[in-house]
């Protein structure tokens, strides 16, 4: 399998495909493309070659089979490796989970536009929008309630590292990032997140990476 990937440290949607392939326990190439680079028109038509994808990421090829979208890469190799490797397996539990991911996949846009991931930088005192207030009261809200109610069998959203954790995890770099203040039982589910054995990875090789992308570099203020 080849994973393609833009910058670690900008590149939330690269995280959570990156994740998946680790979760799935699989071999796989990392392909790194450089975001918005000197040669980013013809990366983007050389993606765009192999898959509808518009020159975004991540993409990943396993022989004759081409996945785009985290959540769409996430559902492929759960189809690969067993679905219990990436959900839980109560129904109960595995109906919120899906649902989690959901949600994340298609909401939260004030968040992401005023907050966007970037690894390396830290900005205290940021003022959040009241939009954006409202995406992490809403993100909070979801975290206590899966923690009460399927978090008892280890540190993460539903006791193991899941399908769920691998989503949010950016969420988590981006808390960090712009010091949004959170509860306890979300400061420690930051740190079980953070303090991952692939996070610290991936957050090594992020803080290593020369490429600034500017208009992340300064984000937008409420």
């Amino acid at each position: 399998m080849k994973l393609v990937i833009g910058n670690k440290n900008y590149s939330s949607w690269s995280l959570r495909g990156w994740l998946a392939c680790k979760q799935s326990g699989l071999i796989f190439e990392e392909i790194q493309v450089p975001l918005f680079g000197e040669d980013w028109d013809a990366q983007k038509k050389q993606i765009g070659d192999i898959s509808p994808s518009q020159g975004k990421v991540p993409v990943l090829w396993d022989d004759e089979a081409v996945v785009w979208d985290s959540a769409a890469i996430i559902e492929y190799l759960a189809d690969k490796v067993g679905r219990d490797r990436f959900w839980p397996k109560a129904d109960d539990a595995r109906a919120m989970a899906r649902s989690m991911v959901a949600e994340m996949h298609s909401s939260y846009m004030a968040l992401r536009l005023q907050c966007p991931m970037n690894i390396r930088r830290r900005f205290e005192d940021w003022e959040i929008s009241s939009e954006s207030r409202a995406d992490i009261v809403r993100i909070l809200s979801l975290w206590a309630e899966a923690r009460a109610r399927f978090g008892r069998g280890g540190p993460y959203l539903f006791g193991s590292f899941c399908a769920a954790d691998i989503i949010y995890a950016p969420v988590v770099s981006r808390f960090i990032t712009y010091a949004v203040p959170v509860p306890g039982f979300a400061a420690t589910y930051m740190e079980a997140v953070w303090g991952h054995e692939w996070l610290q990875q991936w957050v090594a090789a992020a803080e290593s990476e020369d490429w600034v992308i500017e208009q992340y570099e300064v984000p937008v203020r409420a």
